[in-house]
């Protein structure tokens, strides 16, 4: 648990003392630090000591904690593990908006709380909204949140030898904040109004007054750490794309890449963090091996000639009908259904909320009719999912039914900001649909209602126009490194479209052409996603939130709405957990309520299909799957898999 240290009064006795202490130390940063946390404030203030940060204060793990406790603490370290990547690459640098970075680039980096390779957040697996010491060895902050100093490990070295300080804490925020996506910038830069190095291994950062305390300990602390010198030296930029990318002081190294062919990142033999409790059981792997293919097609075929090794299954299709190849008949491969605790990932057809037929709600609505989910899944996904209708599916968050109790106070606390009805109606739930066929009669009828109600009436041509004879057309690109199955998916939907009278098409673009598109927000409707969220954090408006609407990469839709920027901001104003909830609970609410996507499809459980010579714990987390992170190989099976000739 976090130390508290209630800092008594620095009355005029005290200070003789403590100004004997700077001159015995020369005046030195560490020792002023020392002072600053020892009379923080004259007014007695709380400041607290940890090993790890969480927003309540509450840790799972103790400061003597030896590791983590879904990790295997004896875990044989070796081998390679080879996985796949569709499409292609041009860079190692994953932090510029532009080229496409090489799969896993960002996992070479580590941050001062946690590492790149536990769930995308950076925490451990099996808690939520807790981070651990990684660069930083403790954190001291005043119980406001206006400040936090991290103490640094001064054995942490980038994998060129150099170490990590002060220094480039400071130079690694900065350098987002002017060379980084600006919807990130213009967030932290209204957030974090200060980096200062106090010595080579202590760094403060001081924070906005009035503004929400969340997402600011944690935010600095998660930032990833680059070498300031590097930087200097060879004159590179963040926000450019380049295959010599900055040194990390992660376990991993790059290796080597080959453009749109082959990445290999290394387990670095010199990692200064190896021992670590944080590290006990994790990072296994002596090599990671990622194979690049056009197409999710070639590269299933190439896993069952062994030509990599494990594969997380997404198609339905293929883990339905797929697995009946020689090698898993005869048990080289093995096939696992492992549970998933996370919220779904809100997936869906997006609509872009910048074009002017799609700002009416009825326009959205109708074009929703088209898809029809029981059928899909029927037909093209062998009834293997489920469909999602919250942005917290299966969770205690997720909005039942018309609001009520602390979730109705804090919604009609408002005012005008929240539409009437969303006050006394159930939560907005996904249509259903006729399974037996993909057009369903009811929600034909039912949509072209809506888009006549809207001035889209079909003309003698069976087009749909305006008042002014434009056209209703909609476009929706999808990458051609994608499945099959999502390209069934979106053609039928098309298909449905146009039979309202919609002048829709499909676009199968190459995956450079698309990732530049999607940048770029040019479509009217994309297969994309947003983040879920089971705690406050301001990077809910980041993919959420108005301010950064118009150009963030986090908010394919482009919403901005004044009701969902008043939820956010009231759930970052929650001092305990019942009022989080149901701050968050409306969140759920009004997002569907604001209807910018077309939920689909989810599933509970990870499927995973792998050459049967790696191992993972009995017992695993809820919130990761962690291949890369804590699971193993099996050096026998893995032998053996070589001597009968099944691998390379």
């Amino acid at each position: 648990m976090p130390r508290h240290i209630i800092a008594t009064s620095c009355a005029a006795g005290r200070r003789p003392a403590l100004l004997s202490l700077l001159r015995a130390a020369a005046i030195g940063l560490g020792a002023l630090v020392w002072a600053q946390a020892a009379c923080a404030q004259e007014a007695g203030e709380d400041i607290i000591q940890s090993h790890g940060y969480s927003y309540f204060g509450d840790l799972k793990y103790p400061a003597d904690y030896a590791h983590f406790d879904y990790v295997n603490p004896d875990a044989p370290k070796g081998g390679e593990i080879a996985l796949d990547a569709a499409g292609t690459f041009d860079s190692m640098n994953p932090y510029s908006r532009k080229g496409r970075a090489g799969a896993y680039s960002w996992m070479v980096y580590e941050s001062l709380l946690g590492d790149m390779l536990a769930t995308s957040e950076g925490l451990p697996a099996d808690t939520y909204g807790e981070a651990y010491g990684l660069l930083a060895e403790s954190l001291e902050y005043d119980a406001g949140k206006n400040w936090v100093i991290f103490h640094m490990r001064p054995e942490a070295k980038f994998s060129d030898g150099t170490p990590v300080t002060a220094q480039d804490v400071v130079f690694s925020h900065n350098l987002f904040l002017e060379q980084g996506l600006q919807s990130y910038a213009d967030a932290v830069k209204r957030r974090v109004t200060g980096a200062e190095a106090l010595d080579d291994h202590t760094v403060k950062f001081t924070f906005a007054p009035n503004i929400s305390r969340r997402s600011l300990v944690d935010q600095v602390g998660a930032v990833p750490v680059f070498p300031k010198a590097w930087y200097e030296k060879t004159g590179a930029r963040l926000d450019e794309p380049r295959l010599d990318a900055a040194p990390g002081s992660g376990p991993y190294i790059m290796d080597s890449a080959e453009v749109n062919r082959r990445i290999i990142y290394k387990r670095n033999p010199e990692y200064w963090g190896r021992d670590l409790p944080i590290n006990v059981g994790r990072h296994n792997f002596d090599t990671i091996r990622i194979e690049y293919f056009a197409d999710d097609s070639a590269a299933f075929q190439a896993f069952a000639a062994g030509e990599y090794t494990f594969r997380q299954e997404t198609n339905s299709k293929t883990w339905a009908t797929g697995y009946d190849f020689p090698a898993v008949k005869k048990g080289l491969i093995k096939l696992e259904e492992l549970p998933d605790g996370t919220p779904p990932s809100p997936s869906g057809i997006i609509f872009n909320l910048g074009r002017e037929a799609l700002k009416d709600k009825r326009v959205r609505q109708a074009i929703a009719l088209a898809f029809n989910f029981e059928w899909t899944n029927e037909s093209l996904q062998y009834g293997l999912f489920k469909q999602r209708a919250s942005f917290v599916q299966d969770t205690a968050l997720q909005a039942e039914g018309p609001p009520e109790g602390a979730e109705l106070e804090l919604l009609e606390s408002l005012g005008d900001v929240i539409p009437p009805d969303m006050l006394t109606e159930p939560a907005v739930m996904p249509h259903t649909s006729d399974p037996e066929r993909l057009t369903d009669r009811r929600n034909l009828r039912r949509a072209m209602a809506l888009l006549d109600e809207a001035g889209w009436p079909v003309g003698a041509d069976g087009i749909r126009r305006n008042a002014a004879g434009k056209k209703l057309s909609l476009e929706f690109p999808i990458p051609s490194s994608g499945s099959a199955t999502i390209g069934a998916v979106v053609e039928n939907f098309v298909q449905n479209l146009q039979s309202m009278g919609i002048d829709a098409r499909m676009d199968k673009i190459d995956p450079s052409q698309y990732t530049l598109r999607s940048r770029d927000r040019d479509y009217d409707l994309v297969f994309d996603n947003y983040t879920s969220f089971l705690q406050p954090g301001t990077g809910l408006m980041q993919r959420f939130g108005s301010q950064e609407a118009a150009f963030s990469l986090f908010n394919p839709a482009g919403l901005a709405s004044p009701m969902v920027d008043a939820i956010i901001n009231a759930a970052l104003e929650t001092e305990d957990q019942k009022s989080q909830d149901a701050a968050l609970m409306a969140l759920d609410r009004a997002l569907r309520y604001e209807f910018f996507m077309i939920p689909v499809w989810y599933n509970d459980v990870h499927w995973v299909a792998y050459w049967d010579m790696f191992a993972h714990p009995e017992k695993m987390p809820p919130y990761a799957l962690g291949v890369l992170d804590f699971w193993w190989v099996d050096a026998e099976k893995a032998a053996a898999l070589k001597s009968s000739g099944a691998l390379r």
